[in-house]
């Protein structure tokens, strides 16, 4: 989207002496021929413009405004049409007729004689037409022939309140249409009465070979969004600046709910947008959460209005089973867990009846309003305000059931529980889903034996694992011997003992949780699927206790599968833990955001490359926004219902600085550092999988070379040397911020890609398009696929294991009913159905999604080299699609096909909206 600018720089650079001087009033001649208004110009010291020449505003038949630019010339001026575009919303204006739009047109070139910026022509548009949710605003102008090429357009909105600008045309000029795309929010003028909005055409221009008529007004832009750094923000403001994660806690409400700061050298973090909201009262270094919830985000970065109001809907019936579940536990004051599977079996469509349903609530309802054992006490009731919201509430429920007899009150029931209500219990299910599942980002290659910590023995006990070679060579049945199984690349690892045994001891004071460090080994097998071998879980030395370490192995004996089953559990809360701190919110929303700042603070609208980037972007700082009031802050989602607790995102910061590296997000680097891949100049990509049934590897790769095919199409066109990158002060700016502001932490790291050549841009952009579009694709839009059913990837643990010193009782119960076990390990109602609603909200495509190649920019269009490449861009998309279908249908390939498994489509370009395990958007907009 273009962001378009004041006329003046007036809040930022010296702003505090800047005063408006309303010199002299220009005429205007408005009306039909029999009366006349004047109306003022108001000129700003410090304005764009140079002193006003005189012109007229004449109306004519049919109420058209015509600006005529009064300045003597022999030659013939261009009579011609702009058409404004406006999109209708909700809370918009209600005057579109009455109300116009002032309209500035701006030439690229300057005066030959005075070389300075030509006046621009000034015309008043008008509204003509609304239409299916548009308004269209249209005004004649007169355009002298020395007038030059229309770079840009002044726009000052004469409504009370902001509106949606979605386009610019003008119609008219010998050589065709010019057009502007905005897609951006203006303000009223009342709002901001000093400051114009500027919108640049859809021309591309690097900084050298702008417009001598634009270079100002590109220059005024970037220093406009960037801001001052002082102050707070406001919702309308468009500005772009860092800080540091110290939103994450509320210590003003509680000392529990303060948490430490991410960002900086004791906690090494991205950046995110700066808000400049005032200090929390009890701890200084804390930003002071709003009382209203809401997050500043630059203006146009916040989402449509039908992506919120979608938004606000899918989670209002994503809430509703889980509201309903959770009913009894709200009047009861407690938090249970599940007492058995067909407990959990019933929050699926299928499993229940709205007659059921209906049943329960009217059992409640007599609960409510007649008394029963588990209304809490009227001061409970009272404090906590419940008893008058869940009656009316129950009776609005009611009605809606009885009403509708739909299927609004259970969770959608989630494919893979559909194609196979056992396929969570199979061991080659929990080995597929490495490859193929949610989190296809952990698995790596054995390269060393015995596995070994790289913690301090002294306080975390023995470094070298406890899995022995003996165990594995029985476990492989003498196939190979280890060192033969790690030569030939068949053991593999989850490996989450370094990353998490340091956080066990806090993590186990916490209530209702527990936590080890684990690793998981796997053997490839001939058929090219990953069994598991062996599970080591971990607890560090403990005040007096000493470590404490089990392997745990599949078995056939009743109480070895269930302790197997337990440990299971365990790993699957480690990496459902890691995939949605690291894999997911980490790598993907939360080191983007810094590449969003900088892209706006240091490249111009007109920028080729700010082009480029821009449709990755869309809505990511709104919903990480969103994330840090609702999802990662302290007692949020994450910290209430996955493993590590209130230290969940403090264990990202902790991933970031020991793991994060930009040169291996790019997925053929990613894959070789894991060992998933090794450099075969003969092998499709350059790489040979030493797995070779790797969906998403195998996928992922396509889809990467068609990324990167079409950023060198693109990039070379525009920088056809070295040199041509050097120069571009902007370019360079911009990959300086992103290293030394945005990932500063990190700024002296070695491994930084150098940006010399195009070739180190194009490597640059398309790892960033690819964590935009591939990496979260693969991360996010098969939770609730893989995890809406939460026994196959439960989100914490809350029991130890029964091995973990255990008492005769527990084991006793363990012995005589294994489930329960199992269930009380499992998450409570309140933290699974919780989990479920988020997790079908985040796998939800909008209406109105943009998928990768779907759809061409503007800006891209009007370019017949950049057109070209993109419909290249986009056969090959398409082309990708019929492969990945191809490759579903074989059944040769065990990791993607075979009875009751489901396909692996999260790397399909394009999709539906709603819950439908594919579709690669251009952005982390979910």
């Amino acid at each position: 989207m273009l962001k378009p600018q004041p006329s003046l720089q007036s809040q930022f650079s010296s702003c505090s002496t800047l005063t408006p001087s309303f010199l002299m009033h220009k005429p205007f001649v408005i009306g039909n021929g029999n009366s006349i208004a004047s109306l003022p110009i108001f000129s700003m010291q410090y304005s764009f413009h140079k002193k006003n020449k005189n012109f007229r505003i004449v109306t004519v038949p049919g109420n058209n405004v015509k600006a005529v630019a009064t300045e003597s010339s022999t030659e013939k001026a261009t009579s011609v049409k702009t058409i404004v575009t406006v999109k209708l919303t909700a809370e918009g204006d209600t005057d579109w007729r009455d109300k116009t739009l002032l309209l500035e047109l701006v030439s690229a070139q300057l005066d030959p004689k005075t070389e300075s910026e030509k006046e621009t022509i000034k015309g008043y548009a008008n509204w003509t037409s609304q239409d299916e949710g548009e308004v269209k605003y249209e005004s004649d102008f007169e355009v002298p022939a020395d007038f030059g090429e229309v770079g840009a357009i002044f726009v000052e909105n004469q409504h009370r309140k902001e509106m949606y600008l979605k386009d610019i045309i003008i119609n008219g000029f010998p050589n065709g249409p010019v057009n502007l795309t905005c897609n951006s929010w203006v303000h009223s003028k009342y709002d901001y009465p000093d400051q114009k909005r500027v919108f640049f055409t859809n021309k591309s221009y690097l900084p050298s070979d702008t417009p001598e008529g634009l270079r100002r007004l590109r220059e005024e832009e970037l220093v406009t969004l960037r801001g001052n750094g002082e102050g707070e923000r406001k919702t309308q403001d468009r500005v772009y600046d860092y800080d540091v994660y110290n939103d994450i806690g509320d210590p003003d409400s509680s000392d529990d709910l303060k948490r430490p700061v991410l960002g900086g050298k004791e906690h090494p973090y991205p950046r995110r947008c700066r808000t400049g909201r005032p200090h929390s009262d009890n701890d200084p270094l804390s930003e002071k959460i709003s009382s209203t919830g809401t997050i500043y985000v630059p203006r146009d970065e916040s989402f449509s209005e039908v992506r919120q109001l979608t938004f606000s809907k899918k989670t209002i019936s994503s809430a509703l089973p889980g509201f309903l579940s959770n009913l009894g536990n709200l009047v009861s004051d407690r938090d249970p867990e599940f007492t058995h599977f067909t407990a959990i079996d019933s929050l699926f469509v299928s499993s229940a009846t709205p007659n059921d349903a209906l049943s329960n609530i009217k059992y409640l309802s007599r609960k409510l309003f007649n008394g029963g054992e588990n209304l809490p006490t009227p001061e409970i009731a009272e404090t906590k305000g419940w008893k008058s919201w869940i009656k009316s509430a129950v009776s609005r429920i009611g009605r809606v059931i009885s009403e509708t007899q739909d299927d609004l009150l259970w969770f959608a029931t989630p494919e893979t529980m559909d194609r196979d209500k056992f396929f969570w219990l199979r061991d080659e299910e929990f080995g597929r889903q490495t490859l193929a599942g949610l989190n296809p980002y952990s698995i790596r290659l054995v390269t060393e034996w015995p596995l070994k910590s790289k913690l301090d023995p002294e306080i975390y006990g023995p470094q070298e694992s406890a899995i022995t070679t003996e165990m594995i060579e029985r476990k492989i049945e003498g196939v190979y011997s280890v060192k033969e199984a790690i030569n030939q690349k068949k053991l593999y690892i989850l490996d989450y003992h370094d990353l998490f045994l340091p956080y066990v001891s806090k993590v186990r004071e916490l209530k209702g949780t527990t936590l080890y460090g684990s690793r998981t080994l796997f053997f490839l097998t001939p058929e090219g699927t990953l069994r598991p071998l062996a599970i080591e879980l971990t607890r560090p030395k403990m005040e007096e206790k000493p470590q404490w370490r089990e392997v745990f192995t599949p078995s056939w004996d009743a109480t070895g599968i269930w302790m197997w089953r337990l440990a299971k559990a365990h790993v699957l809360a480690h990496d459902s833990g890691y995939h949605q701190l690291v894999s997911h919110w980490l790598r993907t929303h939360c080191c983007t955001e810094p590449y969003i700042i900088a892209t706006n603070r240091q490249l111009s609208v007109m920028h080729p490359i700010y082009r480029l980037l821009d449709p990755h972007f869309l809505c990511t700082m709104q919903i990480n926004a969103l994330a840090r009031s609702a999802l990662i802050n302290a007692d949020g989602i994450i910290e209430s219902s996955f493993s590590p607790g209130k230290y969940s995102i403090e264990l990202s910061s902790v991933a970031y600085d020991q793991q994060w590296q930009f040169n291996l997000e790019a997925l053929p680097a990613d894959l070789i550092n894991r060992g998933l891949a090794v450099e075969d100049p003969t092998a499709q990509h350059g790489l040979k999988l030493t797995i070779e049934d790797y969906p998403f590897a195998n996928d992922g790769l396509l889809l990467w070379d068609i990324i990167e095919e079409w950023v060198r199409d693109y990039v070379n066109y525009y920088y056809p040397n070295p040199r041509a990158i050097e120069s571009d002060q902007e370019l360079q700016e911009w990959w300086t911020e992103i290293r030394i502001v945005g990932h500063g932490d990190k700024k002296d790291e070695s491994w930084w890609p150098v940006l010399k050549t195009p070739k180190d841009l194009i490597q640059i952009i398309t790892t960033i398009v690819w964590v935009t579009s591939g990496h979260h694709a693969a991360v996010n839009f098969g939770q609730y696929t893989y995890a809406g059913y939460f026994p196959n990837r439960p989100t914490i643990a809350r029991t130890n294991m029964p091995s973990e010193e255990p008492s005769d009782e527990f084991f006793t119960n363990f012995l005589r009913k294994p489930e329960g076990a199992l269930l009380q390990c499992f998450p409570s109602k309140t933290q699974a159905t919780k989990v479920m609603v988020v997790l079908n909200v985040l796998s939800c495509h909008f209406p109105d999604e943009k998928y990768l190649g779907e759809a061409i920019e503007p800006a891209w269009a009007e370019n017949p080299h950049i057109n070209a490449a993109f419909e290249r861009f986009k056969g090959r998309l398409k082309n990708l699609e019929g492969i990945i279908d191809k490759r579903n249908a074989d059944r040769d390939l065990k990791n993607r096909s075979g009875a009751g498994i489901v396909p692996y489509e999260l790397l399909k370009p394009f999709s539906e909206e709603g819950v439908t395990g594919k579709g690669v958007p251009y952005s982390i907009s979910i």
